[in-house]
């Protein structure tokens, strides 16, 4: 069987209400799957993983999804809107970092969604392919 990774997720923002808490789980969980918890002011981060702290927010996980092109995140976003969606914020360039546009929804469950482009960009490799094998 082969898999191909990276090629849906962008990224994903968990909020949290404990900070000190969340830090511990994620640092232990992480390092026994061997990846490192990056730990800077205001966050945690390990790949495409974001937590933050906070009390006060419209959802609890945010999932953000790569887009080839800003067409896609423009239609991505009228999809969802047809499909039940609710707004959260309108396609449009964001201050992230030059290039990102992105448009968010809130699914049935009230999750933020997100579809981003990162602007033009020469990619290593489309995904990465995994196969079963033998250990």
């Amino acid at each position: 069987m082969k898999f191909h990774k990276g090629r849906l997720v962008d990224h994903i923002h968990l909020r949290v209400r404990d900070i000190e808490a969340t830090e511990r789980f994620y640092e232990a969980v992480l390092h026994v799957l061997d990846y490192t918890l990056i730990i800077g002011e205001g966050f945690l981060n390990c790949d495409e993983l974001w937590i933050t702290p906070g009390d006060d927010f419209t959802s609890r996980i945010h999932l953000a999804f790569q887009a080839p092109d800003r067409d896609a995140v423009d239609r991505f976003y009228e999809a969802g809107l047809d499909a039940g969606g609710t707004d959260n914020g309108v396609p449009g360039e964001r201050d992230y970092h030059p290039g990102y546009y992105a448009a968010y929804l809130l699914d049935p469950d009230g999750n933020n969604i997100e579809a981003v482009y990162h602007g033009p960009a020469n990619r290593s490799a489309d995904s990465v392919v995994i196969t079963a094998g033998s250990e």
